[in-house]
This record gives structure tokens, C-alpha cells and sequence, in this order.
């Protein structure tokens, strides 16, 4: 009952007075007749009717009792009803203890205290950052600097990315979870770096030293039923010390260089090598083929001059003189001038060779009143030994001995 009602303050049959406190027994009239009234029960006399105030009955006092613990019993049982969305799982804990593992859709258990639940995301993807937080640039050095086999120290910093496989194992066999992810990550890393030479952490090996970390880490995990599963081991960056950062660029440039000089030579030795088996091989065939030739010519010459022989053995003269006439034709056909030395006389001939070729071949295009004349004028050299008719002779036997002297 609020101030502003306007029967506050008054008693009942008091004339309408002012002043006192209202009265107590009106108000849980009042109100049992409301209640009764919402129930479909009947309304008693009021206090207007002279009838004077009364209590609320036992009857009306137990029916507004259960009414509302019914509605308190309905509210209860509709709290075990809740939703599991998609991709989600749910835990139903009995007392306390796992009874019930649920998938998505809406699910009804027991009210509080008896069941409860747990939602866990099974598809969501975590991720925990090992040696540094965010950013690269910031880094925790306690989990970054790791030593490797060479007993150089490195600092690696990477990403782990994770999904939940079982919800029970995930919920009731570790506390803290991205510790315990953090740590495995750690530990394998730790691991494989300290077996691993530093060239391999730097520059060879980080997807390999990835895969391997995670294989690892994953097996840790499974030792200890935490219902995690790797999913993505990431290495962001991996450097020495900054207080030795710049003796390792140097190391690495002169690496480069090395490596550089060596593909030049390679690259030299691939262009000169080739060329010089080529040539060598050339050279070699070459060899090979003038041996072919000299030793075929010597055969063939043997064998002519065999056959020449038994020729000769059988008509020598005339074997003689095909000889001789060979061998001058040989030696007229290689040259232009011919000098004759008479026995007769002491003139010399002159052939000109050269000349009567050339008269010859352009004795086609010229006259035949030109030619004449170029024909007959060495006519008189020629025919100047004629008083010695028998010097033509004489001069080709000497001609032939001093042929067979030479021989």
C-alpha cells in the first residue's frame, strides 16, 4: 500500500478522523482478496459493510502458499534448460561428476544443485606466443635465447596455434591451459635447438625445426591428457643476440662472397672445360684421321711401287720411259716456264708457257689475222738449233740420265 492511498492514515468507523497508523488487518484482507480474486475464489465483506475486520482464513493462506510454490518450482525446473551453439560442446556435471557429454541444439538437465554444465569452443583456434607478446619487437628474453649444439646462443621467437579435441580433458586435467601449452612449446623447442647446429636455426632448417617442434609438442600434450591438438607451429623470427648482431651480418656477407666466387669459378670452369674437351677431342680425330691418310698413302705407294716393279722386271725400257714421260707431265703441270739447255749450243730455250696458254685461251674471242702473228713469232727461237739436227736428241738422253742419277 503506496501514501498516496486515500484510506492511509484512517480508521475504519472512525468518522473519517485524521491521524494514526493504517490499519494492519485491512491491508491482509485487502491482500487476500486479491490474491483469492486471481484464482477464481470469492471476495469477503469489506470493512464499509459494518461487518467489522477479519484474518485471512487458513484455506485462502494455503492456496496462495502453493501457488507460489509452484511458480518457484517451475522457474527451478526451467533453469536446466540451456544451448549449446555450434561448434560448441557441453559438459553436464552430476554432483560434481561427468555424466553427460552433449553437441549443439538446445539441452535440458537437472536444476542446480544436482546437474550442471560447462560450454567449451572446440573450434576456435588459440594462439600462445612464445619469446615475445604481440609484437616481435617485444621480446622476453627468459623464453627466446636458447643455446643451440655449437653452443652458440640464438633467439628464436615463434606462434603456437591450438584447438580443443577432447572438452572433458580440457576442462578437468589442466588449470591453467595457455601455460601448459606455453611450456610444452617451450620445452621442444629447447629441445630440437639444442641438438641443431646454429647455421641450421638461422638460415637452413626453421620449417624443419617447426615441424619437428610441433610433433613434439603435441606428443607432451598427449602424455599428460590435455585435451589439446596443435595445429600451427610458426617461426616469426630467429636472430642471434643483438650484442653480437653485427659479427654475424659480417660472417654472413662473407658467406655470400664465398658462395658467390664459387659460382663464378663454376660458372668459368663450365665454359672453359667444355671448349678444351672439345678442342682436345678435335685435335685427337685430326690425329687420328692423318694417321689414317699417311698410312694409307704409304700402303698405296708401296703397293704401286711393287706393282711398278714387276712392270719393270718385265720390259724395262719401256717401262723406263713411262716413267719419264710421267714424271715430266708431273712437273710441266705445275708450272708456267720452261728453260731448255741445248748440248748443241749454248742458247737457252725459253717455253713460255704461261703466254701460249693465255694465247690459247683468248684465240677463241680474237681474229685470225691477230693471231697469226702471235703464233709464228717464236717460231724463230724455236727453229734456231736446226743446223744441229741430232741436239733435240742428244738433249733429251741427258735429260733422262741425270733423271736416273737423281733416282
Amino acid at each position: 500500500m503506496s501514501l498516496n492511498d486515500p484510506k492511509w492514515g484512517k480508521r475504519p468507523n472512525s468518522g473519517g478522523g485524521n491521524g494514526g497508523p493504517p490499519d494492519l488487518d485491512e491491508m491482509w484482507r485487502r491482500l487476500n482478496e486479491k490474491i483469492s480474486r486471481m484464482f477464481g475464489g470469492k471476495s469477503g465483506g469489506s470493512a464499509d459493510s459494518g461487518g467489522g475486520s477479519q484474518g485471512p482464513s487458513m484455506k485462502q493462506f494455503g492456496g496462495g502458499v502453493g501457488v507460489l510454490l509452484v511458480m518457484v518450482l517451475g522457474l527451478w525446473l526451467a533453469s536446466g534448460f540451456y544451448i549449446v551453439v555450434e561448434g560448441q560442446h557441453g559438459i553436464v556435471l552430476t554432483f560434481g561428476k561427468v555424466s553427460e557429454e552433449t553437441n549443439a541444439g538446445l539441452r535440458w538437465r537437472l536444476p542446480y544443485p544436482i546437474q550442471s554444465h560447462e560450454i567449451v569452443n572446440t573450434n576456435q583456434v588459440r594462439t600462445v606466443e612464445v619469446g615475445y607478446r604481440n609484437n616481435v619487437k617485444t621480446k622476453v628474453l627468459r623464453e627466446s635465447l636458447m643455446l643451440t649444439d655449437d653452443e652458440n646462443i640464438v633467439d628464436v621467437q615463434f606462434s603456437v596455434q591450438y584447438t580443443i579435441s577432447s572438452p572433458k580433458d580440457f576442462l578437468f586435467n589442466n588449470r591453467r591451459t595457455e601455460d601448459t601449452v606455453l611450456q610444452a612449446a617451450e620445452t621442444a623447442f629447447r629441445e630440437i635447438v639444442g641438438k641443431s647446429k646454429m647455421d641450421v636455426v638461422l638460415y637452413e632448417g626453421r620449417e624443419s625445426i617447426a615441424a619437428q617442434a610441433q610433433k613434439l609438442m603435441q606428443e607432451i600434450l598427449n602424455r599428460y591428457s590435455t585435451g589439446i591438438s596443435i595445429t600451427r607451429v610458426t617461426m616469426q623470427n630467429s636472430q642471434p643476440p643483438e650484442q653480437v648482431q653485427a659479427a654475424f651480418d659480417d660472417a654472413v656477407r662473407a658467406k655470400q662472397d664465398l658462395e658467390r666466387q664459387k659460382n663464378d669459378g663454376q660458372a668459368y670452369y663450365n665454359d672453359v672445360v667444355p671448349k678444351a674437351r672439345g678442342t682436345a677431342s678435335r685435335l685427337a680425330e685430326e690425329a687420328v684421321g692423318y694417321r689414317q691418310r699417311v698410312i694409307s698413302n704409304a700402303e698405296g705407294e708401296a703397293s704401286r711401287f711393287k706393282q711398278v716393279l714387276s712392270e719393270y722386271a718385265k720390259a724395262p725400257q719401256v717401262t723406263r720411259e713411262r716413267l719419264y714421260i710421267d714424271t715430266m707431265q708431273q712437273i710441266m703441270t705445275s708450272t708456267s716456264k720452261v728453260m731448255v739447255d741445248a748440248k748443241a749450243g749454248s742458247n737457252m730455250l725459253f717455253l713460255p708457257l704461261e703466254k701460249i696458254l693465255q694465247m690459247n685461251g683468248a684465240g677463241t674471242d680474237a681474229t685470225s689475222s691477230a693471231a697469226a702473228p702471235a703464233v709464228a713469232a717464236p717460231a724463230p727461237s724455236v727453229q734456231a738449233p736446226a743446223a744441229a739436227p741430232e741436239a733435240p736428241s742428244r738433249a733429251r738422253e741427258s735429260l733422262r740420265n741425270r733423271d736416273r742419277e737423281t733416282r
